[in-house]
């Protein structure tokens, strides 16, 4: 392709959501982990598979084909998650996992990175964790 030689109107998209296709008969719940599958459509996060996001609002898609229906997820941020393995206000950095949708941890095998951990809150349970998924 040859170099510009006039104004070139390009379609940015702003923000830090995106909407994607379902995979078929599912269902994804407000606030959850979502997964991108190999097909090009996510569903609620199930361990080993590539973080999308989480989910803005309850996407359904029960009984319904591959793509009939979208959900939108929010793809960079920062989220407060209980993790089930936070033992320590000094884990700033940690890497942080998924094993399902709604269970977060630090255990890396066969789980989900989803983020590091931003800030550790009182009691050592939950955690601010910065999450970019176009990265992971």
């Amino acid at each position: 392709m040859a170099a510009a030689s006039a104004p070139v109107q390009l379609t940015f998209e702003i923000g830090d959501l995106n909407s994607l296709p379902m995979k078929a008969n599912c269902k994804i719940y407000q606030g959850t982990a979502v997964s991108l599958l190999a097909a090009g459509t996510v569903n609620a996060l199930v361990a080993a598979e590539k973080f999308a996001g989480f989910a803005v609002d309850t996407f359904d898609n029960l009984g319904g084909a591959a793509s009939a229906k979208n959900a939108v997820v929010k793809t960079t941020g920062m989220v407060e998650l209980t993790i089930a393995t936070l033992a320590s206000t000094t884990q700033i950095g940690v890497s942080v996992y998924a094993s399902d949708d709604s269970t977060f941890t630090l255990v890396s095998t066969s789980n989900t990175l989803i983020g590091k951990i931003h800030r550790v809150l009182p009691g050592a349970v939950k955690a601010i964790v910065t999450f970019y998924a176009d990265l992971i």
